[in-house]
């Protein structure tokens, strides 16, 4: 690397350290733990000069170039449409139709004699993802079952929530429930449905049943909820020591806060320390030892494309999210709660006890799978959701 590269390389993570340290006096206010905050990001700061001394900044940018390239994930486009929430933001969805009998191949070898009913499968990403994390499944029901996929507000093709950049109103799992409801209306207004959400798509899964109960009873055939929680997530340790992670919770929305109102500085600081971030993704995202290399680049740039002040404004939501009473209302109903065994995020713990509480779903535990389950182990989700559509209504195929 020449002498005029390491310098800027040099100069880049000086000025992001700079941003760290002026950033202090925000941060001073949340005390100790806010004080080993900045001492992390200074660190990370550190580091990744280090590392851009000796590696090079080019080389890098071209190791992820070829990642980029190297699969088709988040390629696939359907039927494009807008759904527009009670505050008007505009929430974008695509629907993959169903094809003609060319696709008879896979059918079989999803659902063998048997096909599901002719349902709509509406899918519900999780936080900081968007509509593309479902690339596995959607190539292999792609043309077989009408599916429709769509990004939450603020996420992928979606607009930025109007009620939070406008009114600066706190997003809620119960307006995410209300979105939800809004793309169905527009996107499959009749017919029978299965609903299936990652995550936070789970949540906002639970907070369509808890305020629209009648559409859960009347239309919904089956519900899969992958990676999710029904509350208690302000108990999650991250993997992480829990005096450490008790102290960093109870500052951390009001860091959040104070990076999102310097977006623009900290998503320059974000491009800086995209090594580190990455390594941070990847441990958040997967277990196996040996995921591809092209999919884990796949995730970071998904998460990657989701604002700070995103980031921030969602965070407060998940503390607040309690929908254990919703669950009732998916009672009589097939279910699968799938998660990964070692899901960080969303402990395979949390998923135990939404199966407790509805002792005839399904409860899959992925083994050496983390948060990003329908990524890292892609045809164990597929199989199950295929298992679940066939039990919707089951027909001879001959």
């Amino acid at each position: 690397m020449g002498e005029g590269s390491t310098g800027a390389a040099a100069a880049e993570v000086a000025e992001v350290a700079d941003a760290v340290v002026r950033g202090a006096t925000t941060w001073r206010r949340a005390g100790l733990a806010g004080a080993a905050i900045g001492v992390v990001a200074a660190g990370a700061a550190a580091g990744v000069a280090i590392e851009r001394l000796t590696v090079g900044r080019g080389m890098r940018k071209k190791a992820r170039l070829a990642l980029d390239a190297a699969g088709p994930y988040g390629s696939l486009r359907g039927m494009p449409g807008t759904a527009y929430a009670e505050d008007g933001t505009e929430l974008a969805y695509e629907v993959d139709e169903v094809e003609s009998d060319t696709q008879a191949a896979r059918r079989r070898r999803l659902f063998g004699r048997r096909a599901p009913a002719p349902v709509t499968v509406v899918f519900s990403h999780g936080y900081c993802l968007n509509q593309d994390s479902w690339h596995f499944q959607r190539a292999a029901l792609r043309g077989v079952v009408r599916c429709v996929y769509w990004d939450q507000r603020s996420h992928g093709r979606s607009g930025r929530g109007v009620a939070q950049a406008r009114d600066r109103e706190p997003v809620s799992i119960d307006q995410l429930g209300r979105d939800l409801r809004a793309v169905i209306d527009a996107a499959a207004p009749e017919g029978p449905l299965v609903l299936v959400g990652h995550s936070m798509g789970g949540m906002t899964t639970m907070a369509l049943a808890d305020q629209f109960p009648d559409l859960v009873r009347e239309r919904v055939a089956a519900v899969a909820l992958v990676g999710t929680s029904s509350g208690g997530l302000g108990e999650v340790n991250f993997g992480l020591p829990v005096a450490g992670v008790n102290a960093v919770r109870r500052v951390l929305p009001g860091v959040l806060r104070a990076l999102g109102s310097q977006a623009e500085l900290v998503e320059r600081g974000r491009r800086a320390t995209s090594d580190l971030f990455a390594g941070v993704i990847k441990r958040y995202s997967f277990s196996s030892k040996d995921v591809d290399p092209a999919v884990a680049r796949f995730a970071e740039r998904m998460i990657e494309s989701t604002p700070i002040d995103v980031v921030a404004e969602y965070y407060p939501a998940f503390n607040d999210h309690d929908k254990t009473e919703a669950l009732k209302h998916f009672a009589a109903l097939p279910v699968l709660v799938l998660a990964g065994d070692e899901d960080l995020v969303t402990p395979s713990g949390h998923s135990e006890v939404i199966a407790g509480l509805l002792p005839d779903a399904e409860l899959v535990l992925v083994p050496d799978a983390g948060h990003l389950v329908m990524l890292e182990h892609p045809e164990a989700v597929t199989d199950r959701l295929a298992d679940l559509l066939a039990r919707t209504g089951t027909v001879a195929t001959g």
